[in-house]
Order: C-alpha cells, then sequence, then structure tokens
C-alpha cells in the first residue's frame, strides 16, 4: 500500500513545483506542532493572546474585512455535464475551472510555507469515515484543521492503508475579493481554494469535503452526507434515542444539540447528549437502521447569539482553548460579542468600539473548539458504528402555517417535508420581509450534485429490510396575532422531542392531518410553562386552506428540479394536496383536538 503514499508525495511535490514555497511541512498533529504554531502566529500578528486568567490558552484571529464569511457566488461544482451540478450549484466546465485555477496557484506561494495536512473526517477507525488531505499555505488553517478533524500521523497511516483521499489544495492568495474561488470536481474527488481565509472556504474538512464532496462520495456509495446535528435524548429508564436535525441558519441549531432540558426534566433524570452540532453521516446498518457519525471534532460555531440565557453549555465549552474570529475584546482582554455582559473596548477590526461603526463584533464571528471541551459531549461519538437514529427532524422559521410539531406518515412524505422545508426572512436589512426561501434538508449551498438526484437518493433507503427513523417537522418561531412568539424554545424544546420518542416508541397516538401527525390534547407535557390553551391550540393549528396554496408552491418549487425530479416525490406531493382538497373544512378547535 505504500503506493498511496508515493501517490501523495507526488501530489505534493507537484503542487510545490507549481506554488514555489520557501519550504515545506508534513503535518503530525502534535501538540508541539500546535505550539509552535500558535508562536508563529503570535509573532506575526495572526493571533492575538487573551486574557490568560479567564480564557486560558484562547487566541483572537481578525480576517480581512473583505473575507469574513462563505462565498457562495464564487463557489463552483465542475462536473463534466452542467446537468449534473444541477440548477440548485453554480457550475464550472472542470477544464475551465483547472486552468483558473492553475493561474492562480502559479508562485502563489513564494516565501511562504506549504502545510500538508492528512484529516479524517470521522473516528479515526470507522467504516464511515473518509480521509482527506489537504495543501495549504495558511498556518490558522492548520491549528483550526486540528481542531476540526482528526489530524496527523493517524490519519496518514489510514490514507496508507486505504489508497484514497480526497485533495483539497488552498492558498489564501492576496486576499483579493476579484481573485477568490472555491472550485470542487466531484468526479476527482479534489477541492481546491483561492484568495480567502474564512474558516468555510479555507477548512476544506468542514462544508468543501464534508457536505459537497462527500455527498457526492454518499450517493455513489449508498450512505447519506447532511447538514443535521444529532443529539442524545436520554430518558429516565435509561433508554437513549439519537436524533438527527437539520434547519437552516439563525434556526438554533448548536443550541439543540447542547440543550439543556428544563428543571423538571432534570430532577427526573433526563439528559441531553451532544453527539454533532452541524454534519452528521449515516449508512445503513447490517439490522436495517441508520447509523450516524459526526464527522468532525470539534465546533466551528457562530459566536453572537451564544449566550447564558441561549446555550450556556457553548460557553463553557469556550472558556478554554478556544480560537476565536472576528469577535471584539473587552478592556481587559476577553472575546466579546452582543448578548454577553460587559462592554466591547475594540471592535472585530481592532479599532476603538464605536457603534457608529457598526456591531462590536462580527455578526458571523466564530469560535474554534474541541467537542470534548462541551459538557455534554457524548463518548458514543468516538463509536466506530455511529449511533442508531431514531429520528430526523426537519426545521425552519416560520411565523405561520407549519405547527409546533408534525409527523411525517411515512418515508417519502418525511422526504417531502425535507424538500419543502424554509425559512421566511424576518429583518428589512435583508430585503423584503416575509419572503420565504426554500432550502430543503438545509442543504442547499451544500449539496455537490442535482437536487433532483438528491431527491431521489433519499427515497432509495426506502427498500425492504429498512427500518428507518421516523421523520418530523418542527417550528419553534410560529407567532400569534400580537407578534410574539407562542412557543418558548431552548430548554423546553426537550417537550417535543419527548412526544417526538413516544412516538417513535408507540406510546403516543397524536391526531391525523393530510399534512401529518400532530400531538393530541394532552400529550405535550407543558406543567410550569404557564401557556393559555389558545397558544397551545394555535401552535398545533392546520389551516387547511393556507396549507393548499402552500402545496401549491411547494409543487411549483419541486417542479424547478425538472426532468430529474423523482416520479415518487411529485406523487407525494399531488397525495397531500388531494388529501386537503377533499376533506370537509374543520373548525379550529376540532383540528386542534
Amino acid at each position: 500500500m505504500a503506493s498511496s503514499l508515493q501517490a501523495l508525495e507526488r501530489w505534493v511535490n507537484d503542487t510545490a513545483a507549481r506554488t514555489r514555497p520557501a519550504r515545506i511541512h508534513w503535518c503530525d498533529g502534535s501538540e508541539a506542532e500546535y505550539a509552535a504554531l500558535v508562536e508563529q502566529m503570535l509573532a506575526s500578528g495572526d493571533l492575538i493572546a487573551l486574557n490568560p486568567q479567564t480564557h486560558p490558552g484562547c487566541y483572537l484571529h481578525r480576517s480581512s474585512p473583505s473575507d469574513v464569511a462563505r462565498v457562495e457566488h464564487l463557489t463552483f461544482v465542475c462536473t463534466p455535464k452542467r446537468e449534473d451540478a444541477g440548477p440548485n450549484n453554480h457550475w464550472m466546465d472542470p477544464a475551465e475551472a483547472h486552468a483558473k485555477m492553475d493561474a492562480l496557484f502559479d508562485g502563489c506561494m513564494e516565501g511562504r510555507t506549504l502545510y500538508v495536512i492528512p484529516y479524517c473526517m470521522g473516528p479515526i477507525d470507522s467504516p464511515l469515515s473518509r480521509c482527506g488531505v489537504e495543501i495549504t499555505d495558511s498556518p490558522y488553517v492548520v491549528a483550526n484543521m486540528r481542531t476540526m478533524t482528526r489530524m496527523g500521523a493517524s490519519a496518514l497511516a489510514r490514507i496508507e492503508r486505504e489508497g484514497s483521499f480526497v485533495k483539497g489544495l488552498h492558498s489564501t492568495g492576496e486576499l483579493d475579493p476579484e481573485r477568490r474561488f472555491i472550485m470542487h470536481f466531484p468526479e476527482e474527488l479534489s477541492i481546491q481554494s483561492y484568495g480567502s481565509g474564512y474558516g468555510g472556504n479555507a477548512l476544506l474538512g468542514k462544508k468543501c469535503h464534508a457536505l459537497r464532496i462527500a455527498s457526492h462520495q454518499a450517493r455513489r456509495e449508498g450512505w447519506l452526507a447532511e447538514h443535521m446535528l444529532i443529539v442524545g435524548i436520554e430518558t429516565p429508564a435509561g433508554d437513549t434515542h439519537y436524533i438527527a436535525a437539520a434547519f437552516p441558519s439563525a434556526c438554533g441549531k448548536t443550541n439543540l444539540a447542547m440543550l439543556i432540558p428544563p428543571e423538571g426534566y432534570r430532577r427526573e433524570g433526563w439528559k441531553v447528549w451532544t453527539v454533532g452540532d452541524d454534519i452528521c453521516w449515516m449508512r445503513p446498518g447490517e439490522d436495517g437502521r441508520l447509523y450516524a457519525i459526526n464527522p468532525e471534532a470539534g465546533f466551528f460555531g457562530v459566536a453572537p447569539g451564544t449566550s447564558a440565557n441561549s446555550n450556556p453549555n457553548a460557553l463553557v465549552s469556550i472558556a478554554r482553548d478556544t480560537i476565536f474570529t472576528n469577535v471584539a475584546v473587552t478592556a481587559d482582554n476577553q472575546p466579546w460579542w452582543e448578548g454577553l455582559p460587559g462592554e466591547p473596548a475594540t471592535d472585530w477590526q481592532g479599532r476603538p468600539y464605536d457603534p457608529a461603526n457598526g456591531p462590536a463584533a462580527h455578526p458571523n464571528a466564530r469560535f474554534t473548539v474541541s467537542a470534548r471541551q462541551c459538557p455534554t459531549w457524548s463518548e458514543k461519538a468516538e463509536d466506530a458504528q455511529g449511533v442508531p437514529i431514531s429520528a430526523i427532524v426537519f426545521g425552519g422559521r416560520r411565523p405561520s402555517l407549519l405547527p409546533l410539531v408534525m409527523q411525517a406518515r411515512d418515508w417519502t412524505h418525511g422526504v417531502l417535508m425535507g424538500a419543502a422545508m424554509g425559512s421566511e426572512t424576518t429583518a428589512a436589512a435583508t430585503g423584503a420581509v416575509g419572503v420565504l426561501r426554500r432550502d430543503p434538508m438545509a442543504m442547499k449551498p451544500f449539496c455537490g450534485y442535482h437536487y433532483g438526484d438528491y431527491f431521489a437518493h433519499w427515497l432509495s433507503f426506502d427498500r425492504p429490510g429498512a427500518k428507518l427513523p421516523a421523520i418530523f417537522h418542527v417550528n419553534w418561531f410560529r407567532k400569534g396575532e400580537d407578534g410574539r412568539f407562542l412557543w418558548p424554545g431552548f430548554g423546553d424544546n426537550l417537550r417535543v422531542l419527548e412526544w417526538m420518542i413516544e412516538r417513535v416508541e408507540g406510546r403516543a397516538r397524536g391526531s391525523a392531518t393530510p399534512v401529518g401527525t400532530v400531538p393530541q390534547a394532552g400529550e405535550l407535557r407543558l406543567e410550569g410553562l404557564g401557556l393559555p390553551a389558545s397558544a397551545i391550540s394555535e401552535l398545533l393549528h392546520i389551516d387547511e386552506a393556507a396549507w393548499q396554496q402552500e402545496l401549491e408552491a411547494i409543487g411549483a418549487y419541486l417542479e424547478e428540479f425538472s426532468p430529474r425530479l423523482p416520479e415518487a416525490l411529485a406523487r407525494e406531493q399531488h397525495r397531500v394536496a388531494d388529501a386537503l382538497a377533499s376533506r370537509p373544512r374543520m373548525s379550529r378547535s376540532a383540528a386542534s383536538a
């Protein structure tokens, strides 16, 4: 198998000949290597040490103000045939993309170090895991990849054993927005990224490998690579159900992954275990169930919005050994963002804080931390076989129409729920308020191939002998007529997860509607919430006239993926629409009883 390392060395040498670095460093992932990188970046100003008393081992990185987020309009899927990339991706011909990137990479590492990062996405000994190698000229990328992946000698040994890996080539280039591209070559299992140092564009193991390339691998090999958290819910009886959940951005994914049960539930013995907060790889096991791993070893979380109220477990996680990116800093050198106590002295660009310059922390400011530092981290995250998934949850931010929770009647209906999910815009700054943006399975920016083929791949798991998870849809964001949220959210979302578990175990009857099964009266535990009956009625109400319009809109949206839209999904949309049309109108009280 040494030939696989020879192939890797040839690729590294060829890349070095093109990029012309001053030196080459093969990363081993050791503590000593990390310490040396940190010292190097402290000396160069790429990192700033934070308060060692309050945040030991923590550092701040400030990126270029023009390089603070993923750049979807500059992210391409380069398949030989344009139609294979689908309308959900930007496409470029592979030959054109390679020519463009070869020109950009020519001599780009002169005077810099070329780092070779062998890494494994997932537990190092798991058959569900996949390996990659990222070449980069950014020590910041090396430090973050060490936290986010299993990086170093053990990954290199697995690459030598298996003989295959995803090739990722990255350079920060000049950080010029006009010379910035992220190219994916699924057929070649390769990624090329130039001109950005930002996480999602530069940490190639993350969205680029673990979703765009992995989704292509997963379709070919019979598994699923999804933009989902994985959380374990342990009941007082000692049973743990694992739930995978997909939400678009700003819908509380990390909060749900690190949920703290309400006080009454804690007293009863309920526990929550965090397996992953962002990415989930699922594969059918020999028993027909889906088993999942979190391919990542760390959290690359959004800092603003993380507070003692929203996610105290995250705050505990990032109190030490964390790299912060684009946060503000207090006078005594602690990281700061909106929602935390205290006052910022310096904003994310290093300027004295002035509200006239906008938020102190960039809205997309990040923290990178080992998942093991989370108080609710589950040792099952390292299980080679993965954890069995009892339920899959889709969700979005919808102020009306979508109930608090509903269950799909079967797998095909569940795929339709996922394909139709989305969120409504909520602030004037994003344009028109109340515009629905559909984001099927929360994968719109990350699916590495045609969405029609992706839906067909999901449907293909419903086969004889399969024991598939139940599928649910949730909406924590429904509002009353006064414009206020009807549901408290956060830890109280466990009340909804408990109902899902009871459905999975066959202990809750639910109330069937044409669009899904909702809780019957009394099935959701609501003690201590102080919610009026009218609020519960509104949260679970199905407005069938409005749902008829929604089904028409879903049908029109899915038609965008013709001719590759699976006939079974189109039939399911028609089935639900016909069921709604044929129903006698029900009163609100009857519908929510």
